[in-house]
């Protein structure tokens, strides 16, 4: 294919308010679908839902408006190029984390059609989840403030009415934040915390109103990277458990999405057909979903629904929102690019 700071990446509000103007989150007509989130999904599921998504017009358009041609080949190799081509154009991140990245400077045109294309692959719009019960709420950590939010999401989808039967996991690890975050916190009035477990712990605390664990377990490592930690809380209803994972490469990087999903899935006992919902921000959908589908749908049999944050909740006042840029939606295309890569090279058990 051709082509043509510890603290957020710099943000502009008007850029911000231009998305809440022109998506509204109850208007959805031409979103691209996700791939199957169904029980059980077989090789030709994934590689159907792949490829609608990956080969469909808007991320066609995006790739076409940066100066890249289409790449021929199979699935693989078109993922692959995919992969090497959001990285030239749209990784901005440059192996920092996610508020260290820069925002690229874009044209107003081209800036409009990132935002178009973005809703359209599903990463603006907060939607419902579609059951009422599920087998286990598992609620993804990220930055402090989200950690924030999604916690209080879930709560509100408990009081809801949304019913659980096993229990409700928060996923994160020890990553350390950064002076910003904790900064955040401080300003939502939440006790000053060291890492991304500890912001998720806080929020749990506050959400389900309860002061301590009623189990502790985990290993100190001396390490970062090679430790892990698990509290469960009891606070009526489901237990709510706050996970901490050690990463599956620790001489290279800290603990991802994946490793949460997968290093939960061996603490709880998951059965084929078990409805699972995740709750993240909806910029991270497309790749948390996949994520899932590979590390917990692929090898448990489990369904999986993915949703995100609804910024509208009454619930969630005074959590800041996060400030969404173009730069931020072409960095998470590029973040589903690659986990949509991982689920079709990953083993389905026939």
């Amino acid at each position: 294919m051709s082509g043509r700071a510890s603290c957020r990446a710099t943000v502009a509000r008007p850029a911000a308010a231009r998305v809440r103007r022109r998506y509204d989150p109850a208007v959805r007509i031409g979103e691209v679908a996700l791939p199957t989130g169904a029980a059980g999904p077989d090789a030709g599921q994934i590689a159907a839902g792949v490829r609608a998504w990956v080969a469909s017009a808007p991320l066609r358009a995006l790739v076409g408006h940066f100066g890249g041609d289409w790449p021929a080949g199979d699935l693989a190799a078109v993922l692959a190029a995919l992969d090497d081509f959001s990285a030239r154009h749209w990784d901005f991140r440059g192996g920092r984390e996610r508020p260290d990245a820069r925002e690229p400077a874009l044209d107003p045109a081209t800036a409009n059609l990132v935002l178009d294309a973005a809703a359209a692959l599903g990463l603006v719009h907060a939607v419902p989840p579609a059951r009422t019960e599920y087998a286990h709420l598992v609620v993804l950590g990220g930055l402090s403030n989200a950690c924030q939010r999604r916690v209080a999401y879930a709560a509100h989808l408990l009081r809801a009415g949304i019913r659980v039967a096993g229990e409700v996991a928060v996923l994160g690890s020890f990553r350390p934040l950064s002076p910003v975050e904790c900064a955040g916190l401080a300003a939502a009035g939440v006790p000053p915390c060291d890492t991304e477990v500890e912001a998720l712990d806080a929020a749990v605390r506050r959400e389900f109103r309860v002061p301590a664990p009623a189990e502790e377990d985990g290993h100190d490592a001396g390490h970062p990277h090679h430790s892990w930690s698990s509290r469960t809380y009891r606070p009526g209803g489901p237990p709510v458990r706050v996970l901490a994972a050690p990463s599956s490469e620790p001489d290279r990087r800290r603990a991802h999405t994946a490793d949460t999903q997968r290093f939960w899935a061996e603490h709880v006992r998951l059965s084929p057909g078990d409805p699972v919902l995740l709750v993240t921000a909806p910029i991270y959908v497309p790749f948390q979903h996949c994520d899932a589908l590979r590390t917990l749908a692929v090898p448990y049999g489990c369904a999986i629904e993915t949703v995100g944050v609804d910024p509208a909740l009454p619930d969630l006042a005074g959590l800041p929102e996060p400030t969404l840029t173009p730069g931020r939606y072409l960095q998470e295309i590029r973040s589903a690019i690659r986990s949509m890569r991982a689920l079709h090279a990953a083993p389905v058990q026939a």
